[in-house]
């Protein structure tokens, strides 16, 4: 048997954008199966690993309607790397409000309603998926991302796949939208001076040279890099021990657009030098007013 590249378990909450991130690992190449029970999953999966399978990139999107037959996700997660194929879980979740929203917006029952309220469905699939998102290597909070949004935020995911080294995604937003449910760590930059209010700078963005260049020329932002790469290098070995090798920095300012992204860019780069880890940069808020 040959091995796949580490085979996708796609899963998370009804309304979380499991569709969406399906689509994204289509579009990279990867054989998706939707909607499987647990142990269709297996012999999938086993199929894909015989010597002569024309699949070498495998998804497979599953949620909490696979309760309907024999077995569990997490028991089957166990399974799978009993087989020594050990499967990467990107576990996608939104907030309740959010959830509810969505659902509205497009008529659907949840499929855990039954004769309650839509509420008490997200409550109960929330306790039973919630092993399953603890054993999740990676977890998108999609309450504050547009589909554009989410789906770089599922690319960045499939950019973690091949290698063994740990992977840290810096997350540049703005508090005003909410900071990111899924990040790590949180950092606050709004200690740097605004280039919103700067003219001049403000139509650009932290990506643009101009925006870029003032923030880090102000005292503090040069320091500010060095210590957060440094923080984040010295902690690595520990997350790596408790078996954490999914980080996401989330890197603030007010709105997203300026401060925070800036600095994210430069965390990056920094980080980048060291060769030590896999980095990607999501900016959750670059295009929102």
């Amino acid at each position: 048997m040959v091995s796949v590249i580490r085979p996708v378990i796609i899963t998370g909450m009804s309304g979380g954008g499991l569709s969406t991130a399906a689509k994204v690992f289509e579009d990279k190449g990867f054989f998706v199966a939707q909607n499987l029970p647990p142990q269709m999953i297996l012999e999938l999966i086993a199929l894909a690993r015989e010597e002569d399978s024309p699949v070498t990139r495998l998804a497979v999107v599953t949620d909490v309607r696979a309760r309907m037959f024999n077995g569990s996700l997490i028991g089957t997660v166990e399974q799978i790397r009993e087989a020594g194929a050990d499967p990467f879980v990107l576990f996608l979740e939104a907030r309740d409000d959010v959830l509810i929203r969505r659902f509205d917006s497009v008529r659907r029952t949840h499929p855990l309603q039954g004769d309650e309220t839509l509420q008490a469905g997200i409550r109960r699939e929330r306790e039973e998926l919630a092993q399953v998102r603890e054993a999740a290597d990676v977890i998108i909070d999609t309450s504050n991302l547009s589909v554009h949004d989410l789906r770089r935020a599922v690319e960045a995911s499939v950019g973690q796949l091949p290698g063994d080294r740990q992977h840290v995604t810096v997350e540049s937003f703005g508090f005003k939208h909410g900071s990111p449910r899924d990040a790590d760590i949180v950092l606050d930059v709004r200690f740097l001076p605004n280039p919103y209010w700067v003219q001049e700078l403000r139509d650009f963005r932290g990506v643009d040279a101009p925006v870029a260049e003032y923030v880090l020329a102000q005292p503090g932002a040069t320091e500010f890099v060095d210590n957060v790469a440094a923080l984040l290098v010295s902690m690595l070995g520990g997350y790596r021990h408790e078996g954490k090798d999914f980080i996401t920095v989330g890197i603030g300012c007010t709105g997203g657009h300026h401060r925070s992204v800036a600095i994210s860019e430069a965390v990056a780069a920094k980080l980048r030098e060291t060769d030590t880890v896999e980095i990607s940069v999501l900016h959750r808020d670059l295009e929102r007013s």
